[in-house]
């Protein structure tokens, strides 16, 4: 196959301006030749470390891997992926576009607002329609041009094709996406799904840092936004700053409701509603009030995933965890039920109760083609512990280790042959030396009053 001019370009020392980075991505700017002889820009996506982490450079191919999905219409599209000197490198179309990032920091204009969220909305829409969901809305991977008020979502490194998934329960610090934006269901403790109605969550707190120049929640580390996101409201943005339409307001509140089936349901609903909010501003200057939502049908079929008749069951649970919160001493609980009845669902409801007092979720589930398998179900529920632990900076990960050595003593290599993930946290186990009965002309040991024979692993 024939280099692409791009990638000809890349190798050939293309000069690199640099325009932003991210914390994870470098973007840059440059010129390339095309058969012909014409010249085109392309925005040249990096990793901001020279030796970036696998993870990094998987997204990096994911976004590539998407583009005949995206429309540049609504989306910097990805032209190639390449490789220069040693770096993976994305190379985007370039719309001379910069990140919504920086027109924030104070309350943005009205008529600016208007403008750029309807377009927001729209692209959201177009990215639904093929399918997609972003899981990283926020104002560093939105694209806009100013002067002509156009926006272009990048950042799909994370984006999913299925319509619907589950977060599974880690450390706030290795889940994927933006914590400051993340819908609730994103965090993996809320026991729902994220679709992309979670898209329609980052996308009201976005708004909201439109309108207010700042955003609905302050955090000082990654458990603490997980708390903000499920269990605290937000100040609506008119009490915040008291120029704010109502109407807008609302929209603002609706996109930020803790349960996707109180929110937008589709990006259009969200675009329709803008649509007539700008409307009004720009004809009478002011915004009246109306019913949100009234053009927002879906054209997919969307179950709740509220539980059903299992109040008692998870008063239950909350109400031994809240024992063990306030007394200290440690419950054992069992959940049992016919294969397929709701025992996970019901068990997970447990995951919101957690976060206020910053707790860790561990569960194991009993199998039927496991039951041969000594404390099989304690492993995998302990196992799922550890891995939370990974998650951890290195100073936690410090003294979850000194606990571990002290608790666990000279049974660390037994725990370990039970839970090996463990090993990655306490570091490589001595084997257990155990006394061996003695047998017939066996030495005597040292003191000469019997015979014994120490070996590793014996009995």
């Amino acid at each position: 196959m024939d280099p692409s001019p791009f990638d000809t370009a890349i190798k050939g020392g293309m000069p690199l301006q640099v325009l932003w980075e991210d914390g994870e991505r470098v973007f840059s700017r440059a010129s390339c030749a095309e058969p012909g002889g014409n010249r085109r820009t392309v925005l040249v996506v990096a990793p901001a470390s020279d030796n970036p982490t696998g993870l990094c450079l998987q997204r990096l191919a994911h976004e590539f891997s998407l583009k005949e999905e995206l429309d540049a219409s609504w989306a910097a599209r990805p032209l190639d992926l390449v490789r220069e000197r040693g770096r993976t490198l994305l190379l985007l179309e370039d719309h001379d576009a910069t990140p919504l990032r920086g027109l924030l920091g104070a309350p943005m204009a009205l008529p600016v607002f208007l403008g750029l969220a309807q377009e927001m909305a729209a692209a959201l829409r177009g990215l639904h329609g093929r399918g997609l969901v972003h899981k990283d809305i926020n104002p560093e991977n939105i694209l806009v041009d100013g002067s002509a008020g156009q926006v272009w979502l990048t950042g799909f490194g994370i984006a999913s094709r299925l319509p619907r998934e589950r977060q599974i329960p880690s450390s706030p610090e290795s889940i994927a996406g933006t914590l400051a934006y993340m819908a609730p269901e994103q965090t993996g403790r809320m026991n729902r799904s994220i679709d992309s109605r979670s898209d329609l969550y980052a996308l009201g707190v976005t708004f909201y840092e439109m309108l207010t120049g700042s955003l609905p929640f302050n955090a000082s580390d990654p458990m603490e936004w997980v708390h903000c996101h499920i269990a605290r409201s937000p100040t609506p943005p008119d009490q915040r700053l008291a120029a704010i339409p109502a109407p807008l307001s609302q929209i603002v509140m609706k996109l930020l409701a803790k349960t996707a089936e109180e929110r937008y349901q589709t990006a259009a609903g969200v675009e329709h509603d803008l649509r007539r909010c700008r409307a009004e501003w720009e004809s009478h200057g002011s915004i009246g009030a109306f019913a949100l939502a009234a053009e927002d049908a879906t054209d997919r079929l969307q179950i709740p995933e509220r539980l059903y008749g299992r109040s008692a069951e998870v008063a239950t649970l909350l109400g031994a965890f809240e024992e063990v919160v306030a007394g200290g001493a440690p419950q054992f609980v069992l959940v049992s039920g016919h294969s397929g009845i709701g025992k996970s669902s019901v068990v997970h409801e447990l995951h919101k109760a957690l976060v206020p007092p910053r707790g860790l979720f561990a569960s194991g589930k009993f199998d039927q083609y496991k039951r041969d398998i000594p404390y099989a179900t304690l492993a995998q529920a302990f196992q799922s512990l550890v891995r939370q632990i990974f998650g951890k900076n290195e100073a936690e990960l410090a003294t979850w280790r000194e606990a571990l050595h002290e608790a666990l003593g000279a049974n660390g290599r037994l725990i370990v042959d039970l839970i090996p993930e463990l090993e990655l946290v306490i570091g490589r186990q001595p084997p257990i030396w155990r006394r061996r009965t003695p047998s017939a002309g066996s030495r005597p040991c040292c003191n000469g009053s019997s015979a014994c024979s120490l070996r590793p692993g014996t009995r």
